[in-house]
C-alpha cells in the first residue's frame, strides 16, 4: 500500500472537561487538519480499548500499539490559566512501531503529549518534510499527574532533522533563551500565542504574525491545527510567511466550533485567507 501523504505520531487521548469526555490529542487534530486540507492521512499511536475509534474520520488510517489504558487528560476550566492532570497513559512509540510502508510519507508530524514519542522516530522517515510539536517533551508530571514544565534535555539531534518546529508560549514560559537557541537549528519555527498571534522564525530571524479575529467556542487543538496547516502549506508552496498566514486562519477558524468540528477544508481556508490578507 502507498504511504499516507501525512503521518502524525503521538497519542490519541481522552480529554475530560468536568462531566464531559471527548477524544483528542495533538496527533488526532493534526491528522484531521491534513485530511480536511485534501491529503491522505495516518496516525501512529497507542490507546486502550476504551478509545472510540469510530469518531475518527474513516479516511484516516490508524496504526496503534496496544495499551492497557488510553492517555487521559483532566482539564480544569475553573482556573484563569489552563491546568491539566494526566490520569492514565498509553504506551511509548518508537521507530520500530512505524509501518514499513509509511516511511515514504511526504510529510510527518511528531506530536507527543506526554513524552511518548521517541525522538528517533524522525529518522524512520526517508524523504518526509518533518515537523514537531514539542509540547509533550516539555511536560513534567507531578506525583498526582498535574502537568508542569521542564527543560528539553538534548534536542539538537532531532532539531537537525526537522523542517519546522512548533511551540506554544505557554509551554516555553521561562525557557525563552533556550527557544532562541532551538530556532537557530531549524529552517523555520513558530511560537504560537493564541489571540496574540504568533512569532515566526525563519533561519533564526524573528517575525510577528498578526492574529485573525475569531468567535471563541473551544480553543482545544488550535495549536495543533496551526502546526498541521503550516506544514502542509509550507510543503506545498515553500514560503514560510504564506504558510504562517494560512496556519493562523486555519487555527482561528477551528476555535469557532467544538473539538475539530470547525477545522476548515481547502475552500473555507482559502476564503478566510483572502479576507485576512485584505486587512
Amino acid at each position: 500500500m502507498a504511504a499516507p501523504e501525512f503521518v502524525a505520531v503521538g497519542h490519541i487521548t481522552l480529554d475530560r472537561f468536568g462531566d464531559v469526555v471527548r477524544p483528542g490529542g495533538a496527533a488526532l487534530y493534526t491528522a484531521v487538519t491534513a485530511h480536511r486540507l485534501g491529503l491522505s492521512a495516518g496516525i501512529l499511536t497507542s490507546h486502550g480499548d476504551d478509545f472510540p475509534l469510530e469518531v475518527i474520520p474513516p479516511q484516516i488510517e490508524v496504526v496503534s500499539v496496544p495499551a492497557g489504558d488510553t492517555t487521559l487528560f483532566e482539564h480544569d476550566a475553573r482556573e484563569e490559566e489552563r491546568t491539566m492532570r494526566v490520569l492514565a497513559a498509553a504506551e511509548g512509540l518508537g521507530v520500530d512501531d512505524l509501518p514499513e510502508d509509511w516511511r515514504d510519507a511526504t510529510m510527518a508530524m511528531l506530536a507527543p503529549v506526554v513524552d511518548e514519542v521517541d525522538e528517533r522516530v524522525a529518522a524512520g522517515f526517508s524523504e518526509a518534510s518533518i515537523g514537531a510539536q514539542a509540547q509533550g517533551w516539555l511536560r513534567a508530571l507531578a506525583s498526582d499527574g498535574t502537568v508542569g514544565t521542564r527543560p528539553w534535555p538534548s534536542p539538537a539531534v532531532l532539531l537537525g532533522r526537522l523542517q519546522a518546529l512548533f511551540l506554544s508560549a505557554e509551554d516555553v514560559r521561562g525557557q525563552e533563551a533556550a527557544v532562541l537557541e532551538w530556532m537557530q537549528l531549524v529552517p523555520v519555527g513558530v511560537v504560537t500565542a493564541g489571540r496574540r498571534g504568533a512569532l515566526l522564525y525563519v533561519n533564526g530571524e524573528r517575525y510577528d504574525v498578526r492574529p485573525r479575529p475569531a468567535r471563541l467556542v473551544d480553543a482545544t487543538g488550535a495549536g495543533d491545527v496551526f502546526a498541521a496547516a503550516f506544514l502542509v502549506e509550507y510543503h506545498r508552496h515553500g514560503d514560510p510567511w504564506e504558510a504562517a498566514e494560512a496556519a493562523t486562519c486555519a487555527a482561528s477558524l477551528s476555535v469557532e466550533g467544538e473539538g475539530w468540528s470547525a477545522v476548515p477544508d481547502v475552500d473555507t481556508l482559502a476564503a478566510a485567507l483572502k479576507d485576512y490578507r485584505k486587512i
